[in-house]
């Protein structure tokens, strides 16, 4: 027998290596002989050099591992010859730190709960539980905040929550505090019918910062969890340490003696580390699903007092003042000296000191903390060796079903940033081509991917979405740890805890780029679907498309550079939300120098920020949601996520065929104009076939094909159809708008597809008593005494860093002096956003948007009632404001006297509130326009009606 196994590859072939679930093999784990993952691992550790490739196969089914897999230098590979565990063909082996939990039988006690033994090697600490391969939620009930008043050691109680007192193992219980930006958890000492005593030092960590539990930015839902008293909703689940015992109620419809329930004992799966003297290189991990892990730290005394994107506050022994309940409930000088001491949840998967490492075709599911930790501080390492990794490559992997973030590259703590060896940067890491879905479960402060401290991190094509906040971050540390510190931490205090450094961070150089990120920031607030902390020299933001829900309250945007932000490029992003933007550019934190160049912005506002003067905004292209989307829009929206050739399937969200159709200029009654429709193939390789269009039109218009559709699309192929679309002859409104809708349906790779899209135009009757301007591109119609305004337009407001002044106006010129009243009834205003403004306008000169002075309007909008809006400073912009509620149809009317302007409002015309004393408009001249005025507050069209407009002077004759 030979004495080393490796001998009998040879010298010049792959050594493979075969283990199985229940391997057994001693010696060469072979086919016939497969040994377990410990074996083989001794197996590569004894073999002769490094100067042939090692492959270490898996077999399909469970690995229960007893203890974490550990990997260090010894178990490294070469440059040229690196070594691989991975999945035998056709299999999948799952690593697990779960028991199975089995032998339910239904309680007598509990109707509808079902109760099982804990198994004989359960972690009778775990927080998890596994039901068919998705998270159960823990026994809990929501506390109305209303019930409860927080103090410095506890939790006063109404007297309608007294039945606490009753639950049976109340020390086992804790509370959760869903706030704006962090999600914490403090465990209970105890509780009386009145009282809940809180576990220190957790309810200290949780009650001094920012977003606390008596100071959140948002009131979001308050639990008292882990109680078998609690045990009330399907998908609940109890672990009764004392009896040994797991309860479960099922979910309808399940059966939970023929579900797989898994409870984990382990926190870890697989540890990738060494040390900076000798790290571990040279792996690749592929194939492999990694399953059931718990992480039971915020179950102790410790609990989870979060602070900003899973790092979290420990221990007691702070410089904390002794009245920092009421003093820093909302920051102070002493809690800045603990943001260098905060930790990071620990991984599942974790890598550290080390390099040339690839993780790919994996699976991360049923983690209870992050899924994958590369590089992060020493405190997340298993191995007590942190940062250090660089060359890691993440790639065409799954995460779902986590407790905590999917991804986590960098560390927080001084080294992160500012290393004290050259050998702890992480950088020139990868991760491409996964899908991170429904991960940050039960600790919702997390993104789907978090880099923090990194150089050349390059974050590409991957979908990331359903999540509570965040989808990709970036960045850490506010701008504090950038060259010269932050004025605005000066003034905190927290350079008395720490250096003003005046060299760069690690940060750098990084690329996010051709990523699809949709349905984000779903329950938390002040986040975005990307964002980053300080500044990033080098770095690039381009080809992502960015889809978030329909009108997500505020506190949610597309992209949100936050403090310290800088030299960031924003190339070519389709950003497809209703705020497209936040920029923290106070004065204090120097955010600022962000090139954006030729983004797409759908149905938001695509007034980026100035940051400070330092941006450079150009070839911002504005699209309504639901207009048709030019077809290098679409291609970034068709080629952002996972690589076309790596997707099963198609996604209705992104269709392989573009199809944009134009409408030429307007049309006159009972004429037509040209419409075109062009047909792109974005596939790579994939023809469309089965091609076939319709095209409808409104009522009253019609639509007829020029030419012949072709059937047949190649690959990158591209066809334009040409239709005619005639106007009705005879008009009933002011303006009658025309839709032509074109649907396409076609085959790709056997699968039948259809999209739809429209294009709208309008046939305007022409104005005859008035004026007609827009600062927009506009219509203007009148008929029997009705007029209608339809354009687009950003708003008309100058105010808290706005600068819009975008309108279209139906106007009798220099009509208004001294005793002049002006009266209008709004009778329809289109809602297209709640600040769609219809009304009337006086101003100097309203053909001289954003220089006339005297401007002032009373405008009606959908949900933000009646507001009277003016110009106090004369800079030809909008200012200051005042608001009553009241919706169209309205009446309004403006009377002058002197330079002053009293506005008032009327349901029926005869019946008048004022709203508000006079004011005046800056600039006011003896004569001035006065007029209609329309802006949609938004890229989409909108409409306006108008009737009974009139100007009179004060001896009541008519003006102009």
């Amino acid at each position: 027998m030979l004495s080393n196994p490796a001998a009998a590859a040879g010298k010049d072939r792959t050594l493979t290596l075969y283990v199985s679930p229940d391997g057994k093999g001693t010696a060469w784990c072979q086919p016939r002989n497969p040994c377990s993952l410990e074996r083989a691992q001794e197996v590569v550790r004894s073999a002769d050099g490094h100067d042939r490739d090692i492959v270490v196969q898996l077999a399909g089914g469970t690995y229960r591992l007893t203890e974490p897999l550990r990997f260090d230098a010894r178990d490294s590979g070469s440059t040229d010859h690196p070594i691989t565990w991975t999945a035998a063909p056709g299999e999948t082996p799952v690593i697990s730190g779960a028991s199975p939990v089995t032998g339910w039988t239904e309680s007598t006690t509990m109707p509808g709960v079902w109760e099982a033994p804990a198994p004989a090697d359960a972690n009778l600490e775990a927080r998890q539980l596994y039901v068919d391969g998705r998270l159960a939620t823990r026994a809990r009930t929501e506390l109305p905040r209303d019930a409860v008043s927080f103090t410095a050691d506890g939790v006063d109680l109404a007297d309608s929550l007294a039945w606490l007192a009753d639950i049976e193992q109340p020390d086992r219980t804790e509370l959760e505090f869903v706030g704006s930006f962090t999600h914490r958890r403090s465990p209970v000492a105890g509780i009386t019918a009145d009282r809940i005593a809180m576990a220190q030092p957790a309810w200290d960590n949780n009650t001094w910062g920012w977003d606390t539990v008596q100071h959140t930015f948002r009131a979001g839902p308050l639990y008292i969890v882990n109680a078998r008293e609690f045990l009330d909703e399907r998908g609940e689940w109890y672990l009764d340490r004392e009896a040994g015992k797991v309860y479960y109620k099922p979910l309808d419809g399940q059966d939970v003696n023929e579900a797989s329930v898994e409870l984990p004992r382990l926190a870890t799966l697989l540890e990738i580390g060494g040390t900076y003297d000798e790290p571990v290189h040279d792996l690749r991990f592929s194939g492999i699903r990694f399953t059931g892990t718990t992480w039971t730290a915020p179950g102790t005394d410790e609990g989870y007092a979060s602070q900003q994107s899973g790092a979290f506050l420990i221990g007691g022994d702070h410089d904390r003042p002794a009245d920092a309940f009421a003093t820093c409930a909302e920051g102070c000088r002493e809690f800045e000296g603990t943001r260098n001491t905060w930790h990071q949840m620990p991984a599942a998967v974790q890598v550290s000191a080390a390099h040339h490492i690839e993780l790919s075709d994996n699976v991360y599911t049923g983690i209870g903390s992050v899924g994958l930790g590369i590089g992060n501080d020493a405190n997340a390492h298993a191995t007590g060796v942190g940062l250090g990794a660089s060359d890691i490559v993440v790639s065409r992997s799954q995460f779902h079903q986590t407790s905590g973030q999917a991804i986590v590259v960098g560390g927080v703590q001084s080294d992160a940033h500012h290393p004290s060896d050259e050998r702890m940067i992480v950088e020139d890491i990868t991760i491409s081509d996964n899908l991170v879905d429904n991960v940050a479960i039960e600790y919702k402060d997390g993104a789907g991917i978090l880099a923090t401290y990194a150089t050349r991190a390059s974050i590409v094509r991957n979908e990331v979405r359903n999540l509570p906040y965040s989808g990709i971050n970036t960045g850490y540390g506010w701008g504090a740890n950038d060259p010269g510190g932050s004025p605005e931490y000066l003034q905190r205090g927290l350079y008395d805890y720490q250096p003003v450094y005046d060299t760069p961070t690690t940060l750098a150089d990084n690329r996010v780029a051709f990523n699809y990120i949709h349905d984000v920031m779903l329950e938390m607030n002040d986040g975005s679907a990307f964002y980053n902390l300080s500044a990033a020299p080098g770095s690039v933001l381009e080809g992502n498309y960015i889809c978030l829900p329909d009108d997500p309250p505020a506190g949610r945007a597309a992209l949100y550079f936050d403090e310290g932000s800088r030299y960031w490029s924003v190339n070519g992003n389709v950003l497809d939300a209703s705020h497209t933007q936040f920029f923290n550019q106070r004065s204090t934190n120097h955010t600022g120098d962000v090139t954006y160049t030729d983004n797409w912005v759908v149905g938001g506002n695509a007034n980026f920020a100035d940051g400070r003067g330092t941006n450079t905004v150009t070839g911002t292209v504005r699209l309504a949601r639901g207009e048709s989307v030019p077809t290098d829009a679409a291609r970034v929206i068709y080629n952002a996520g996972i690589s076309p050739a790596l997707r099963t399937g198609t996604d209705p969200g992104r269709p392989e065929l573009a199809l944009n159709i134009t409408v030429d200029g307007e049309v006159a009654p009972g004429l037509a104009t040209d419409v075109e429709a062009t047909l792109t193939n974005l596939a790579e390789g994939v023809a469309l076939t089965d091609l076939a269009l319709t095209a409808t039109a409104s009522e009253g218009w019609a639509v007829e094909p020029v030419e012949a559709v072709p059937t047949f699309l190649e690959a990158g192929g591209s066809a334009q159809i040409e239709l005619r679309l005639t106007a009705p002859d005879v008009l009933t409104e002011p303006i009658e708008v025309g839709t032509v809708e074109v649907a396409a349906g076609y085959t790709v790779s056997g699968d039948q597809v259809s999209r739809t899209v429209n294009a709208a135009t309008a046939v305007a009757a022409p104005v005859t008593t008035l004026s007609t301007y827009g600062s927009v591109p506009g219509q203007f119609g009148e008929l029997d005494g009705v007029y209608a305004i339809r354009n687009a337009g950003a708003d008309i407001w100058g105010a808290g860093g706005q600068r819009d002044d975008e309108y279209g106006t139906v106007y009798a010129p220099g009509a208004v002096q001294d005793g002049s009243v002006v009266t209008v009834r709004v009778d329809a205003v289109d809602p297209v956003n709640p600040w769609t403004k219809a009304g009337l306008v006086l101003r100097n000169d309203v053909t001289n948007p954003e220089e006339a002075g005297g401007y002032v309007v009373l405008v009606a909008t959908p949900d933000n009632g009646v507001s009277l809006q003016w110009d106090s400073d004369g800079d030809g912009f909008l200012d200051q404001g005042r608001q009553q509620a009241a919706t169209a149809p309205v009446w309004l009317r403006l009377s002058r006297t002197g330079d002053q302007v009293t506005a008032e409002y009327s349901a029926n015309g005869t019946d008048w509130t004022q709203l508000g004393a006079p004011v005046t408009a800056a600039g006011t001249a003896s004569t001035q326009d006065a007029g209609m005025i329309f802006t949609s507050h938004s890229t989409s069209v909108g409409q306006a009606d108008f009737s009974q407009f009139s100007v009179e002077t004060s001896q009541g004759d008519p003006a102009g």
